[in-house]
């Protein structure tokens, strides 16, 4: 075998298809476009939610409701969670990294504590915001509450 007997191997190579290159062709013409319309023009660009003249979902579907840009998401724990979750993680304080530390909240998360159920241990609260109800019961047992932003 010799540098020019080298040929690739059947049917890796394919014949370029040669639009617009007369009637004899079979690709003259129109060169394959079909007839007319914005697809036959050069420079045509499908539009995103384009359904053929079909009114569009997004005009077929009614606007409901709107997103707060300033609502302020807590995640909230009830005193009775927190006595749980004291014993449960042996904590002495109820703070913002005590609870990233131990996976029980993301590092961009806010807490609330809020009043239902109760608390029976002394536990320190270092927290972003507070029911009065839960401020009381949190005084009652001998804690205190801390609010830091």
């Amino acid at each position: 075998m010799k540098l020019h007997q080298i040929k690739p191997a059947e049917g890796a190579t394919h014949k370029e298809k040669r639009l617009g290159r007369g009637e004899a062709s079979g690709k003259g013409g129109t060169s394959t476009k079909g007839n007319k319309g914005g697809q036959s023009r050069a420079g045509y660009q499908r539009k995103n939610a384009h359904e053929g003249g079909q009114m569009p979902i997004q005009r077929r579907l009614p606007k409901r409701g709107f997103n707060n840009i300033n609502r302020v998401e807590y995640k909230v724990f009830n005193l009775g969670q927190v006595d749980h979750l004291v014993e449960k993680y042996e904590l002495k304080e109820f703070s913002l990294e005590n609870l990233y530390i131990n996976g029980l909240i993301s590092r961009t998360d806010l807490i609330k504590v809020l009043g239902n159920g109760e608390l029976k241990t002394k536990v320190t609260f270092k927290i972003n915001a507070v029911s009065d109800k839960a401020k009381a019961a949190i005084e009652a047992a001998g804690g205190t509450v801390e609010i830091v932003k």
